[in-house]
């Protein structure tokens, strides 16, 4: 169980991460560690501009650093220590990845207010189809659906 002490020291780990990799010329002012059993299994800093990879923040960075490292998809018992609160893909990666909390410092407001605003994410995500900004276009497709029922008889598939 995190002490209210514990969260404080890991979060201010992400915090300085965020500043020196920003200071460092890596990408914007993020940073998150993963901690596991009060280790530190993972981190990660925004890479977006360093590595021309919209999906390089710091949340998915240190994912994708944690799964490597348990050498499983899932985080269940880890925490994530984030500098700001997690954008929409974050946040989504953040549940696939079935953390049992975040820690973070910034809001989504004070990210809004140095020109970091997802709010136009979170509103695509709920509207319809027909009314996003980004045209998409459904193609039914029956070799798709059976690609779908193969997985649904496979005997040694993993659950996730």
């Amino acid at each position: 169980m995190q002490t209210r002490e514990q969260d404080e020291k890991f979060l201010q780990i992400a915090i300085d991460l965020s500043l020196n990799k920003m200071n460092e010329g890596h990408g914007g002012p993020f940073g998150a560690i993963i901690v596991c059993d009060e280790e530190i299994i993972a981190e990660g800093w925004n890479q977006v501009t360093s590595t021309n990879d919209p999906t390089a923040h710091a949340e998915m960075v240190a994912i994708r650093k944690a799964c490597n490292k348990v050498k499983h998809f899932e985080l269940k018992d880890c925490v994530i220590y984030t500098s700001c609160e997690p954008c929409p893909m974050c946040l989504g990666g953040i549940y696939w990845a079935r953390f049992k909390r975040v820690v973070y410092a910034n809001t989504r407001e004070d990210a809004k207010n140095i020109g970091f605003d997802d709010g136009h994410i979170y509103d695509e995500i709920a509207s319809p189809h027909s009314k996003r900004k980004i045209e998409f276009c459904h193609c039914p497709s029956t070799n798709a659906l059976n690609v779908f029922n193969e997985w649904t008889k496979k005997n040694d598939k993993i659950d996730y």
